[in-house]
């Protein structure tokens, strides 16, 4: 097989695993053991999302990913990525975060434009390890909200702030939203929307909702506790939600850590008040970026089998599917509609 059929040029710029500098430093080396012995799974996957993507920097522009993910993150995939090249396997570790990340990147570009030049927010929550408001010159009229736990916001904090007066980085680095906003706030929790407000959120401003790698990672009750909330402010102001959600098959993969799924988030998101909502799947037309040629691939193949599948009839594995989900309202909107292709 061609390299370029599972996604990767011919030189990809991860080929030798090179580390910045910076990561060798006693402040970053402290603060990457405190992230190994005292953060939880949750927390952690936020430099597992950072490390994806530094390695597959040759698609995803983030400057900052190397050094927020961490030597173990960043060596753990890349050995995955070696192997899967010696493999030619249809799928090379990180594809799935790298075309997430590409989604969103081009949803939020999308949601924001579809305010008409108006100022708007954007609330990431969740946030991890997310660089968006240095990196999306697009941010440069939004005021960003990251909400995430106090010592992941810390940490990422003091991390950027060392990448910023390195003399390798400061001529590179610069905030590129209007303003960002770090909200320490546990999303699972009844008190984070409290806390977002008091931290300079205006419900009556049009917001982007930016749920990433994250409520698969909630329980039932406090997944659709976020959904609603979120859903509510439709009724109120020009609202974009962006979400990825797991199907039941693919919590499987990790009996301990995914909880929340659904298989229908076309049917599940207008039942709580968003009048547009459009659905795609890893490989889809928007959901490619010139990394999905192999139509024999684990996401081509399932494209084009019924979302109604839970095991593959070839061989009887999984259907595991990552559903890429835009929702919307306004409050001139007030009859859902469902505008996916449903089989």
């Amino acid at each position: 097989m061609a390299e370029h059929e599972n996604g990767l040029p011919e030189n990809p710029q991860w080929q030798e695993l090179k580390l910045p500098q910076l990561l060798f430093t006693d402040t970053v080396r402290e603060l990457h053991a405190t992230i190994g012995k005292e953060w939880d799974y949750l927390q952690r996957s936020a430099c597992q999302t950072a490390a994806g993507r530094a390695l597959w920097k040759h698609v995803v522009n983030d400057p900052l990913a190397d050094l927020l993910a961490g030597e173990t993150y960043l060596k753990s995939i890349y050995e995955k990525i070696k192997k899967d090249r010696l493999n030619n396997a249809r799928e090379i570790s990180g594809v799935i975060l790298a075309i997430r990340t590409l989604w969103f990147d081009s949803q939020i570009e999308a949601a924001l434009n579809s305010f008409n030049d108006r100022e708007a927010q954007v609330v990431l929550l969740g946030a991890g390890m997310d660089t968006r408001a240095y990196r999306l010159g697009y941010l440069k009229n939004s005021d960003i909200f990251e909400v995430d736990f106090p010592e992941v916001l810390q940490v990422k904090a003091t991390l950027i702030q060392a990448a910023m007066q390195s003399r390798d980085e400061q001529q590179h680095l610069k905030m590129t939203a209007k303003s960002l906003t770090r909200v320490a706030a546990d999303i699972r929790e009844n008190d984070w929307l409290e806390k977002l407000q008091i931290s300079g959120f205006k419900p009556e401003k049009n917001t982007v909702w930016v749920l990433e790698g994250i409520i698969y990672y909630l329980s039932h009750t406090q997944a659709m506790q976020v959904l609603k909330i979120i859903a509510d402010k439709s009724t109120l102001v020009h609202t974009v939600l962006l979400a990825d959600f797991m199907n039941k098959p693919s919590t499987t993969l990790s009996s301990s850590t995914f909880h929340f799924y659904s298989d229908w988030p076309d049917h599940l998101l207008p039942s709580l008040g968003f009048s547009h909502v459009k659905l795609s799947q890893i490989g889809d037309p928007d959901a490619h970026f010139g990394l999905m040629h192999d139509p024999l691939n684990l996401f081509n193949k399932l494209r084009s089998l019924p979302r109604s599948l839970q095991t593959h009839p070839d061989d009887g594995t999984p259907c595991c599917r990552l559903y890429l989900v835009q929702a919307s309202g306004s409050p001139n909107q007030t009859t859902p509609r469902e505008e996916s292709v449903i089989t």
